[in-house]
């Protein structure tokens, strides 16, 4: 799985781009301020129509333009595919795959997958659980659309539950559709906690071994999926998991109402994460947050390769410069199969990378 090529038009700080890109590694080297994390933002947004920077499209449009487009060439499956986006100020975007108009989002990720590892993850264990739902989402969504239908209806009705629950008090009658709200939300979280579980279990067998090897086998690193409490066993189908979600959601209808506010529900799941058996999040150190952080996104990557026979492409956004020397080798001999795009300030701590290709950016500008 390869991105061949880009083509940029009024994307963040490029007016016009167009690069031509090696299969194995692509260092895109320059200053600060350049440009370098917005061609990698580019590529992942040409995999999952989101940004890891942006809440909204209109952020990525280049400031004094009506619109941005981005274009890839991609070889996926033995196969070419034209990858296409047309973001537009006011309107809605536009996907393309070779020239025909896609549905959703998540048909992207049944082409092009990647996995992003950029200085912010680097606190991924540190932050709160909405970090690392995240990461789980922005995983799950690529291998399994279903997941990022249930995903986007669940955020949509979560917004207009809330709604409800804050405006109830002066308007009591909006409560009569709040049961209705509650009960698909709960359909729509049972996909959810049942594929989060599943790629969880996953995560725990793939990172602890990773985690090992970079800590040179001194620490442990454990993962446990927090979940709403009346759910008994996860990995169950949705339809063993809905009737246990409705259950637990009308049991805390009323302190819903007392609250204004959903309290409980899949937004609020945990990937927990221990480190020789201590809350990681409160007690890790830097290098222990580090390592783990690693940990997670390069077991990713090796589910990805499972599921899909490929191996993603990997972003790594100025990464190697947040870590110490032994951590930094460590990546790169995790790196040695697939494409990958490493931004860096200074070239020559790439020296020992297989052969690829090397970008220079200055002002938005490829060379």
């Amino acid at each position: 799985m390869t991105i061949d090529r880009i083509s940029l038009e009024d994307f963040r700080s490029y007016e016009r781009g167009e690069a031509v890109f090696h299969p194995g590694v692509n260092v895109i080297a320059g200053e600060n301020a350049q440009g370098k994390t917005n061609l990698l933002e580019a590529v992942a947004y040409l995999s999952s129509a989101s940004s890891h920077r942006a809440r909204y499209d209109r952020e990525l449009i280049r400031h004094g333009a009506d619109h941005a487009f981005l274009k890839g060439s991609v070889t996926s499956r033995g196969r070419s595919f034209t990858l296409e986006a047309d973001l537009h100020r006011g309107a809605r975007r536009q996907l393309r795959s070779n020239g025909v108009k896609l549905k959703t989002a998540g048909e992207l990720s049944g082409i092009l997958n990647t996995i992003l590892f950029c200085p912010e993850d680097l606190h991924l264990i540190r932050e709160g659980a909405e970090a690392r739902r995240r990461f789980l989402d922005s995983c799950i969504c690529q291998l399994r659309p279903r997941y990022a239908q249930a995903l986007a209806e669940y955020k949509r009705l979560y917004q207009h539950k809330t709604r409800i629950l804050k405006d109830s008090e002066r308007h009591p009658s909006l409560l009569d559709a709040l049961d209705d709200f509650s009960l698909r939300m709960a359909q729509c979280g049972a996909v959810i906690v049942h594929y989060r579980a599943h790629f969880i279990r996953r995560l725990v067998e793939a990172a602890p071994p990773i985690h090992a090897d970079c800590s040179g086998g001194r620490e442990k690193l454990a993962l446990r999926y927090e979940t709403v409490s009346a759910v008994t066993d996860p990995e169950a189908p949705p339809k063993i998991l809905l009737p246990q979600l409705v259950a637990h959601l009308e049991a805390h209808r009323a302190a819903e109402i007392g609250a204004r506010s959903c309290l409980s529900g899949p937004h609020k799941d945990e990937l927990a994460v221990e480190i020789d058996g201590a809350p990681a999040k409160a007690y890790a150190s830097q290098g222990q947050t580090r390592t783990a952080a690693l940990a997670l996104k390069l077991a990713a990557r090796d589910i990805f390769r499972q599921e899909r026979s490929e191996w993603p492409v990997l972003l790594l956004d100025d990464v190697l410069s947040e870590l110490d020397g032994r951590r930094q080798e460590f990546v790169l001999n995790r790196i040695g199969s697939g494409q990958v795009f490493i931004t860096c300030c200074e070239e020559e701590k790439l020296g020992r990378l297989r052969e690829g290709k090397a970008f220079h950016i200055k002002e938005g500008r490829l060379s």
